[in-house]
């Protein structure tokens, strides 16, 4: 992170360390599970999925608005961070995974920018429903792992039944709903499989145009090994349950208000 830090770095994390743990335990809530299986397929199955999927996807995207907004903020006077900004700063290189950041170098703030952004939910919803059966899997039911989400180390999750042979991958369980989609939501946000979704959405931005799900789905052929038939059926998904009225106007400042997108 080049000179980012200084010789108080270590009290600035363990500072920030106890302000976090404060707000996380402020803002803690019961989550009551659905159980999806009891609904009907169809429209009532899809109705409860939708109904408990959605606030938690736009709860973390406005998160990850509030975090662009203050990032973009950051950019413009890197040198007047407080202990705290820094001590925020350096969680968000790491969650999304860059390093060798110096706040001196406006391409560094650009790459951090393309990575902290919203996932338009029509995307979240389709991939959710696709992954999870509507959200009847064994992995979701049993993992709250709803997106289909992998770990590589033994033990660290559910071994699914047609692994093949010498492969070590198991399906990633989650403590709630909600961490499986702030999980998503890192993942394509930082892995490399997904630079594509993300160069989209940048020229998206650039064009001020709505961040749609229908068009950033164009860069998901890495996340399924069925590659551009994945991408097909998550376009119907979207298409046939009109999921396209779920996506906001993300172009937005942080204290503006969130409206839908008009069709």
């Amino acid at each position: 992170m080049g000179k980012l830090f200084i010789d108080t770095k270590h009290l600035i994390k363990i500072c920030g360390a106890f302000v976090l743990v404060f707000l996380t335990f402020s803002a803690a809530v019961t989550d009551t599970i659905p159980d999806f299986k009891k609904y009907e397929a169809g429209t009532e199955r899809k109705k409860e999925f939708f109904n408990y999927l959605l606030p938690l996807i736009n709860n973390h995207n406005a998160s990850i608005l509030k975090a662009r907004n203050k990032i973009s903020e950051w950019s413009q006077h890197p040198n007047s961070l407080g202990w705290f900004d820094h001590f925020q700063l350096e969680n968000f290189l790491e969650t999304y995974q860059l390093g060798n950041f110096n706040i001196n170098n406006e391409n560094d703030w650009a790459t951090l920018l393309r990575r902290v952004d919203v996932i338009p939910a029509s995307l979240a919803l389709a991939q959710a429903a696709n992954e999870s059966g509507w959200g009847t899997s064994r992995f979701a039911r049993e993992g709250n792992n709803y997106f289909g989400q992998w770990c590589y180390k033994k033990d660290c999750g559910m071994v699914p039944k047609g692994r093949g042979t010498g492969d070590v991958h198991e399906v990633a369980i989650f403590n709630s709903p909600s961490d499986s989609v702030a999980s998503y939501l890192r993942n394509l946000n930082s892995h490399k499989a997904y630079k594509t979704l993300r160069e989209i959405r940048v020229i998206m931005r650039e064009e001020e145009q709505p961040i749609r799900g229908a068009e950033l789905v164009k860069g998901l052929r890495k996340y399924s090994q069925r590659g551009q038939d994945y991408i097909i059926e998550l376009r119907s998904i979207i298409r046939h349950n009109n999921l396209q009225k779920y996506d906001y106007n993300y172009n937005i400042r942080e204290h503006d208000e969130i409206t839908a997108v008009k069709d």
